[in-house]
């Protein structure tokens, strides 16, 4: 008899659960346009124009597509660290040292076909990304060191890494050109254009495929499996003969190495360079677009493609309305608040909330009550 009611109960949590993350989104925009009305300008004329920035002036859907794409590969790294209860904040720092390794790998070898120099180059930066997070989960592994302190530190380490590399006529320097940069890789490096007479690149359907392979490492795999097992309860999966060091270090270094692999993808397909300065935030955003996905890999690329939205269309609405373009930075960090915190969207949103229905005792029946 009570079977109902718990179908009933669970369809009630999934769809809670589906929609927590969609309602983040809103309340995130809400607060955001809070903040552009105590600026004394329209919310409504200033996400406008972020639509129209992100999706349909010249050219804004193939330029959104484009900031997505790093947003995938991040996302799914840093979610798969999440899986393993590891918190990798150091996209940003993977991010650049893969950004290096494919640069050096890119300009330094010569007279390879594309078919073999483009997979050699993404190799190059994830081999970056996985050694430089390796850091991290080995520290974590063997001495216990918190792996968000020493991701922390190593973002640091690789921004003046980058720095002293580059700047200051450094040993990746391109000594020819006007402001510090490294020279530009071999077009047999650089990944093709998909659509002529924009910057959308082969990128884009290597972020579509990596979605789904993702999924399959994870949930179709034994490695995925003991990932998943250490996040889930680490003890029980030492028990049971997982060596939990080891997955550790494992699962960093292949946060990274996608990590890494966003760097690449970004140098390989957009600048075919590397400035001194070269991320704008892209592992940070990226720690957002993996909460707000709940480190499911489907649900990384819609997570992504809203990010990538964000990023595109703030510039056209600071043009069109001279709202700032920081004001993106608000709904990000207020979409990770209440995506961490998801019993406040549940009480802010309380007049679309059904409970479910309560729980009825089965009554006593015909001979318990005779016997009574």
């Amino acid at each position: 008899m009570n079977s109902p009611t718990f179908t009933r109960a669970g369809l009630f949590r999934a769809v809670e659960v589906a929609l927590t993350p969609m309602l983040s989104v809103v309340a995130g925009f809400a607060v955001a346009g809070i903040a552009i009305v105590l600026s004394h300008s329209n919310p409504i004329d200033a996400f406008v124009a972020l639509f129209q920035g992100a999706f349909t002036v010249r050219r804004a859907l193939p330029e959104t597509l484009v900031a997505t794409i790093p947003y995938v590969f991040l996302g799914l790294g840093l979610a798969i660290g999440f899986k393993a209860s590891l918190f990798n904040i150091g996209g940003e720092g993977q991010f650049y040292i893969g950004a290096l390794a494919a640069v050096v790998a890119g300009f330094s070898i010569h007279g390879l076909p594309g078919i073999v120099h483009i997979p050699l180059t993404m190799a190059a930066g994830m081999m970056g990304g996985f050694l430089w997070a390796g850091i991290a989960g080995f520290l974590k592994a063997r001495f216990g060191a918190h792996e968000v302190i020493t991701t922390i530190m190593l973002n640091y380490i690789s921004f003046l890494l980058a720095d002293y590399l580059i700047n200051n006529h450094g040993p990746l320097s391109n000594p020819a050109a006007s402001a510090p940069k490294t020279p530009l890789i071999d077009p047999t490096a650089q990944l093709p254009v998909l659509v002529s007479g924009t910057r959308l690149h082969l990128g884009f359907l290597l972020a579509l495929l990596a979605v789904p392979l993702v999924w399959f490492f994870l949930q179709r795999t034994t490695i995925g499996f003991r990932i998943r097992a250490v996040g889930f309860n680490a003890e029980a999966a030492r028990a049971n003969g997982i060596s939990v060091p080891r997955t550790l270090v494992l699962v960093m270094g292949i946060s990274g190495a996608l990590c890494g692999l966003a760097g690449a993808v970004e140098i390989m397909g957009v600048s075919h360079y590397m400035p001194a300065t070269f991320s704008t935030g892209y592992g940070f955003d990226s720690i957002a677009v993996a909460l707000l996905a709940r480190s499911n890999p489907w649900a990384i690329l819609p997570s992504a493609f809203l990010f990538g939205a964000m990023r595109s269309g703030a510039g056209f609405m600071q043009l069109q309305t001279q709202v700032s373009s920081d004001v993106i930075s608000i709904v990000q960090a207020s979409v990770i608040m209440f995506v961490a915190a998801p019993v406040l969207v549940t009480w802010i949103f309380r007049p679309w909330r059904r409970p479910a229905p309560p729980e009825v005792a089965p009554g006593p029946t015909g001979s318990e009550r005779e016997a009574a």
